[in-house]
């Protein structure tokens, strides 16, 4: 019996490759979704990930040259390059440089305060993208309740004449979506995380400028 059912398989005309768009289709209508939210997810990691890697390229060099500048006296001086340069790291220290004359508590606090809006540009997008991991997932597991629902209807209709062509519409929607959107799901799961430890890395880094900065702004008063 064995012996039949492999020869059986072997004739049968099954076929290996279904290609992308084959799959797609036989997901079902479930996959337009998933193909967008693929999509949402893709961009939004990619666009984040540059916009908070070049948030510090370079900067290091630029706030050696606003701290030697102040420590200068060349107050007007710094002032100028934080508004040429205009980045998050100048944009900052602009709102340090320009409250340089009064108590280093409050230079402090103008620093954190533009910290916190630039911190909140850089997640611009990240709960989007958030959504987009977990909702990924969810739709799949529909995809696998609609296309179960489907298999048991056309086994239901068929009566007796049941055959595993009959049931393949429910079980390629059943799988390919469960798939599609666990893939969307890991994908956008590990960007979300990864940008989210790029970002507290430029958090812990614009606190130490911001104690660094009220340091100088102290020694700047002192002279």
């Amino acid at each position: 019996m064995n012996n039949t059912l492999f020869i059986a398989l072997l004739a049968s005309p099954v076929e290996l490759e279904q290609g992308l768009w084959g799959l797609i289709v036989k997901g079902g209508w479930l996959m337009l979704p998933l193909l967008l939210l693929s999509v949402a997810t893709v961009y939004i990691a990619c666009e984040r990930f540059w916009v908070i890697r070049k948030s510090s390229l370079d900067e290091n060099a630029f706030a050696r040259e606003i701290r030697e500048l102040l420590l200068a006296g060349k107050t007007n001086e710094a002032a100028r390059r934080c508004v040429e340069r205009n980045t998050l790291l100048a944009r900052v220290l602009h709102k340090g440089v320009s409250r340089v004359d009064v108590s280093p508590g409050e230079t402090r606090r103008a620093m954190e305060e533009r910290a916190n809006i630039e911190i909140a540009r850089l997640e611009n997008g990240m709960s989007l993208l958030a959504t987009c991991a977990g909702t990924a997932p969810m739709i799949g597991f529909l995809g696998t309740v609609i296309g179960m629902v489907q298999a048991f209807y056309d086994m239901a209709v068929a009566g007796n004449n049941i055959d595993i062509g009959l049931l393949a519409r429910g079980i390629y929607t059943a799988l390919i979506t469960t798939v599609a959107g666990l893939i969307v799901g890991i994908i956008g799961n590990f960007a979300f995380n990864h940008l989210v430890a790029m970002t507290d890395r430029r958090v812990h880094w614009l606190e130490s400028i911001i104690e660094e900065f009220e340091e100088i702004s102290r020694t700047a008063r002192e002279h």
